[in-house]
């Protein structure tokens, strides 16, 4: 009687409460009690030059949990990036930033967005050269795309910038990943030159400017 009482005891404090792993996207502890947050990420993806600049900038911006740098827009199965710089792939280079829409929404993404690059550039960002250096922004649904189009009208009637912005604003397609060694380029190469003189200030431009959006 009494073992069958422990066992009892055990399976109360230990059974009741249990839950796959995968019945939530995140959990902490807090009080020695587990609590259970649900947090369901959004995608976004730009395209504002070389992805080296656009990966290293989102990564710093609160509420976004992961950026790759990669490829897409073009029509080349599975494009490398001696591909993509040839600029006949019809590939940009992107970053795709995966967020929480709690934290950051698709309004604060496009705001970084515009102001992180020069967006009345037609093919150029600087020295970067070609259409796969294109100001784009590449909807996934309805929304993304209403609230890219009415944020780039605005700026143009507005008259924000001298010329009018360029942006394309496209569906988006078929997401490539850009090979290993792009990724968090500016973290691993920061004393690498393009680094110093083309990335770097750019950030420190955006960390005084969204400095109350940086994680």
């Amino acid at each position: 009687m009494k073992i069958l009482l422990i066992l009892l005891v055990s399976f109360l404090v230990n059974g009741i409460g249990c839950k796959s792993s995968k019945s939530y996207k995140h959990s902490k502890q807090t009080n020695n009690m587990e609590t259970i947050v649900n947090i369901e990420y959004d995608t976004a993806t730009f395209g504002a030059g070389c992805f080296w600049c656009v990966e290293a900038i989102f990564a710093e911006l609160k509420g976004v949990k992961s950026v790759l740098s990669g490829y897409t827009g073009g029509d080349k199965l599975n494009p490398t990036y001696a591909e993509i710089c040839t600029g006949t792939t019809g590939h940009a280079e992107v970053a795709q930033i995966v967020y929480n829409p709690k934290e950051t929404t698709f309004k604060d993404l496009l705001e970084v967005f515009w102001q992180v690059h020069d967006p009345t550039s037609l093919n150029r960002q600087g020295a970067d050269i070609g259409t796969q250096y294109r100001s784009v922004v590449f909807y996934r649904n309805d929304q993304q795309k209403k609230e890219a189009e009415f944020y780039k009208e605005k700026l143009n009637t507005e008259k924000v910038y001298s010329n009018n912005v360029v942006t394309q604003i496209e569906p988006m397609g078929v997401f490539y990943k850009a090979e290993d060694y792009h990724q968090n380029y500016y973290s691993d190469n920061s004393n690498q030159t393009y680094c110093v003189y083309v990335i770097k200030p750019k950030l420190e431009k955006f960390r005084k400017v969204f400095k109350d959006k940086l994680k």
